[in-house]
């Protein structure tokens, strides 16, 4: 079974593996900044046959969305020939949940120019499998394979893939298949037990220099808490292949 089920065009309904973790009657966001992620190229493909790349991801989290039908629209703000700024949004019973604005770019070849200077993790075969299960609950978390490498708590590099698709019946980019478990590296390597201290993130950005493939997610995070009620979960993000961008998670401590 996967993440969501289409009901319409614009409507997807979300299957028990989207509940979690902060509480198992809401949705975990990640499936939905997925979901998000592939209507913007959805959209693309109906208006345009050049094959735009998504070069930034940036989301925000208004609020909770329960495990049922959501509803998804999809504006261009910002049209060009080689550059376009999309807006994104989920909602519920007329609500918006997350809205989401994406910058599309032309793609040309600069394999000549190619390489980056951000650090390789480890393979994930060369990590152990944890259980993260055994600090938070729901669906999605336990769909999730995770290998781990901690260094300390709120630091440490992990792979993590998951069996269910994002749409049943429906294909995705690679791109829509990463953003799908993106939203996860908040609860991997925690500062803090969340029984104890709450963290969600109100936000998600993310930027991509190489468009990621396969089945592993890859995440270099480090998790960093002020002394006023606000934290930050900083990932370099990794196919197979080695880095491919970067992302960063705004967070509202709540002891």
């Amino acid at each position: 079974m996967a993440y969501f089920e289409p009901v319409s065009a614009t409507s997807f309904r979300a299957t028990e593996h989207v509940s979690g973790a902060w509480n198992i009657t809401e949705q975990h966001i990640a499936p939905a900044l997925g979901l998000l992620a592939h209507a913007v190229e959805a959209d693309r493909d109906a208006r345009r046959d050049d094959d735009l790349i998504i070069g930034r991801l940036s989301y925000d989290i208004l609020g909770t969305l329960p495990v049922d039908v959501v509803d998804c629209s999809v504006t261009v703000l910002r049209p060009g020939r080689t550059i376009e700024l999309v807006e994104a949004r989920l909602s519920h019973g007329g609500r918006d949940g997350v809205i989401l604005r994406a910058w599309l770019m032309r793609p040309g070849d600069t394999s000549a120019l190619a390489g980056t200077p951000l650090p390789t993790i480890p393979a994930p075969e060369a990590m152990p499998t944890w259980d993260a299960t055994t600090v938070w609950p729901g669906g999605f978390i336990a769909s999730a394979e995770v290998r781990r490498d901690q260094v300390e708590p709120g630091r440490g590099a992990f792979w993590v893939r998951s069996d269910q698709p994002l749409l049943e019946g429906v294909p995705v980019s690679g791109l829509a298949h990463t953003v799908r478990l993106l939203d996860i590296s908040n609860g991997m390597t925690v500062r803090a037990q969340p029984q104890e201290v709450a963290f969600p993130n109100i936000d998600l950005t993310a930027h991509f220099f190489a468009q990621p493939q396969g089945d592993w997610v890859g995440f270099d995070t480090s998790v960093s808490f002020g002394a006023s009620g606000v934290g930050l979960t900083s990932s370099v993000l990794h196919d197979e292949t080695g880095p491919v961008g970067t992302m960063a998670q705004i967070l509202t401590v709540r002891p």
